[in-house]
């Protein structure tokens, strides 16, 4: 039965995953504006992000081995530390480094004292992301791709540029989808008029990315 029941859950985060991508092209090309596909952040700070996660993905897990599990997520160069640690001064020693790396602007230590989740756990926390993303991307003027969705033991953690309502909305749905257990927000809110400076910017800097493969 515990087989059973592992197999369906595996194959459920294949098709999440599946209808996530499906939803993207869904979303982009029949129901929402470029609004909810353009990510607020310019492409130099979606590369710092990039990179704060791979420096510091690798240097935690060097200097930590097994003695914990570290997931980092970097958005708009807000960092968030999830996973397990073997004790209190390695979850230190973690939330110290990453705040001393260069561009980082703040850190949100949620690492939990106690054993490396189980790969059932983890494959469950992958289900929740990619259910909850769908959620997202079919939600009418909520900017998916403007956020980044974190599960960890069930507890779900959310990043993003948003306006408030737009945050509510996110944390609503959040909140309502079944199997989690917590919900923890660390957006930048920004202004109406902001969210449109926004998103002019990033539908101008697509319009150039894209006009190279118009002209071959």
């Amino acid at each position: 039965m515990q087989t059973s029941s592992f197999l369906k859950l595996v194959i459920a985060v294949m098709t999440v995953a599946q209808l996530s991508s499906c939803a993207v092209v869904a979303v982009g090309g029949v129901a929402a504006t470029a609004t909810v596909l353009t990510d607020r952040r310019t492409t130099s700070v979606q590369a710092i992000d990039k990179g704060i996660e791979w420096e510091a993905s690798s240097a935690l897990s060097k200097r930590f081995g097994d003695n914990a599990h570290i997931t980092v997520t970097s958005f708009n160069q807000k960092v968030l530390l999830t996973g397990e640690v073997k004790d209190a001064d390695i979850k230190g020693g973690a939330g110290a480094y990453v705040n001393a790396m260069k561009n980082v602007r703040s850190v949100f230590n949620e690492l939990v004292i106690g054993p490396n989740s189980s790969y059932t756990s983890r494959v469950n926390d992958s289900y929740l992301e990619s259910k909850i993303k769908t959620q997202m991307i079919f939600t009418e003027k909520l900017p998916s791709n403007s956020m980044a969705i974190v599960a960890e033991g069930s507890s779900v953690y959310l990043l993003g540029i948003l306006t408030q309502s737009e945050a509510d909305l996110a944390k609503k749905i959040t909140s309502n989808t079944n199997g989690v257990k917590d919900v923890y927000v660390y957006f930048d809110i920004i202004s109406d008029a902001e969210k449109t400076r926004l998103e002019k910017e990033g539908k101008s800097a697509q319009s150039q990315s894209d006009s190279p493969s118009k002209q071959q």
